[in-house]
């Protein structure tokens, strides 16, 4: 077994983990739910940067052709969407996390379609997704399957990754827009009808 398994493994499911989360957020109903969800994902987000992070710095410190240079080597393509994490995703699910403490008080309390909207936006799913798929990609050689190794392999893989990273983010586009419709329906119906939009 190649020895970057044990440091890419960990980094890895902590992503994968965060994205499916992410994932299910905006199909939570109810605001107790959204807020314990939200707080697992400001954990596993926090967790992922700083594994993430103690990778890349301990293999830029590191000399030679160690374990360790190897995985932060493979981690360098996930550190782009790990800083897009780091800068906009943690501070929106923190967000998120105040608005649906808000209206946790009662177990049964309905998640605002406003709050399903925040949960669905792309720029809180998305880059976690990406980031999976990245630490994906780095341990594939630790497993034996090197894409970009293989003649030939390498274009379209990466253009299979590009096009699923942007069909993951036209999906997750949609999906916050129909709820951000949602959420906008009863002010649209509490206008008087005789109401002249101007």
């Amino acid at each position: 077994m190649d020895d970057r398994l044990a440091v890419l493994l960990p980094v890895a499911a902590v992503w994968l983990a965060a994205g499916l989360v992410a994932e299910g957020l905006p199909g939570l109903d109810r605001a107790r739910s959204l807020r314990r969800r939200t707080g697992w994902l400001s954990a596993l987000v926090v967790t992922g940067l700083a594994l993430t992070a103690a990778v890349l710095v301990a293999g830029l410190q590191s000399a030679g052709d160690t374990a360790i240079d190897r995985a932060a080597s493979g981690l360098a393509v996930a550190a782009v969407p790990a800083a897009v994490v780091g800068m906009w995703t943690a501070r929106r699910v923190r967000r998120l996390r105040a608005g649906a403490g808000a209206f946790a008080a009662a177990p049964e309390t309905p998640a605002p379609h406003a709050l399903r909207a925040a949960a669905a936006h792309p720029l809180i799913a998305l880059p976690l997704q990406a980031t999976a798929l990245a630490a994906l990609v780095a341990v594939l050689p630790a497993l034996g399957v090197d894409l970009f190794a293989t003649p030939g392999v390498a274009g379209p893989a990466i253009t299979v990754a590009v096009l699923g990273v942007s069909t993951i983010g036209v999906r997750h586009a949609l999906r916050h827009s129909r709820l951000a419709e949602r959420a906008m329906q009863p002010a649209v119906s509490a206008r008087p009808a005789g109401a002249l939009h101007v």
